[in-house]
Parts: structure tokens; sequence; C-alpha cells
């Protein structure tokens, strides 16, 4: 017998726990740019890297990832490591794990 998938709204890595989807789960209102610099740094190596591919500083990379972290603390997400960022990225659907 084949398990019913779990609703859309809860994640099934996560125990079944609802994800951002999910209506009362606060997102973040990130910018077109920030959400570009973010998906390209989770598919980067570094910030160098990712300011090349992008035409920025590592340091203006480095700012934007500071901006979305203090984004995603201020709806009460916190992401303070890249890998915490890359799950909160796939929870907004801003990114695909394929896309990892």
């Amino acid at each position: 017998m084949v398990p019913a998938a779990a609703p859309a709204s809860l994640c099934p890595l996560c125990g079944g726990k609802p994800t951002a989807a999910a209506p009362d789960v606060p997102r973040p209102r990130l910018s077109p740019r920030e959400i570009e610099v973010l998906v390209k740094w989770l598919q980067q190596q570094s910030k160098t890297s990712t300011g090349r591919t992008l035409f920025i500083t590592a340091s203006t990379v480095g700012t934007h990832l500071q901006r979305i972290r203090q984004k995603y603390a201020e709806v009460g997400r916190p992401a303070r490591t890249k890998l915490a960022l890359a799950i909160r990225a796939v929870q907004d659907g801003l990114v695909s794990l394929d896309e990892l």
C-alpha cells in the first residue's frame, strides 16, 4: 500500500511540520535582487564567485545576505548559516532542492 501524500502546506522532509506555504507562517519581503543574490550564493562556493557571476563585489553579496538574514530574523525565522538560509529558501519556494 502506498502512503498518502502530505498536504501541500506540510513539509515531508520536516516530519510533516508546516512550511512557509501555510498562511500562518510569516515570510520576509525580499527584493527581486535579494532573491537573485541568495539563490546564486546558495549555488556557488563563495561570495567571491557569486559576485563574479552577478558582476558585483563579494562585499556587496555579503551586504545582501546580511539584509536577508535580518529580514528573516524580523519575522521570527532566523537563518544564521548558509544551510539555514537554504532551508528557508526551499520552504518559501525561492529555490528547489534540484537547483541547489
